[in-house]
């Protein structure tokens, strides 16, 4: 169940250097896995809207291989590594062309509107399951 999407470094990604600022690397991945949920059939503002969940992310364990510049055009990669009732656990890699330039595994967990831990979403818990 792997999930690609492209983006390309915009001057604002990068530092003085014209090299992709370290903290950016977690915006590229957000996106990756919001259209990896998307493609799963999952909602996330209707979600929020009708059950008050959402998905938080729990932990994150990032290694960084190699700098991506300014005007690069990178994909982001996500793949299921984990699922269960409760969490989400995805491995994320940023590529340009086929040089990993970053990973990542990140644990996603749902909260309530309280910001409670609650279960998987049944149509998301499927999706993985299936």
């Amino acid at each position: 169940m792997s999930h690609d999407i492209t983006l390309r470094v915009y001057y604002e990604d990068t530092d003085l250097a014209g090299i992709v600022y370290y903290a950016n690397y977690l915006k590229f991945i957000e996106r990756g896995r919001s259209e990896w949920l998307r493609t799963l059939g999952i909602d996330q503002l209707a979600m929020q809207q009708t059950t008050g969940h959402v998905f938080a992310v729990r932990r994150v364990e990032a290694d960084y291989l190699r700098p991506a510049r300014f005007d690069d055009l990178l994909t982001v990669v996500t793949d299921l590594a984990q699922g269960s009732p409760a969490r989400v656990v995805v491995d994320q890699k940023v590529m340009r062309g086929d040089e990993t330039l970053f990973t990542a595994r990140v644990t996603i967990a749902c909260l309530d509107a309280k910001g409670r831990p609650v279960r998987l979403p049944a149509d998301l818990a499927a999706a993985l399951r299936g």
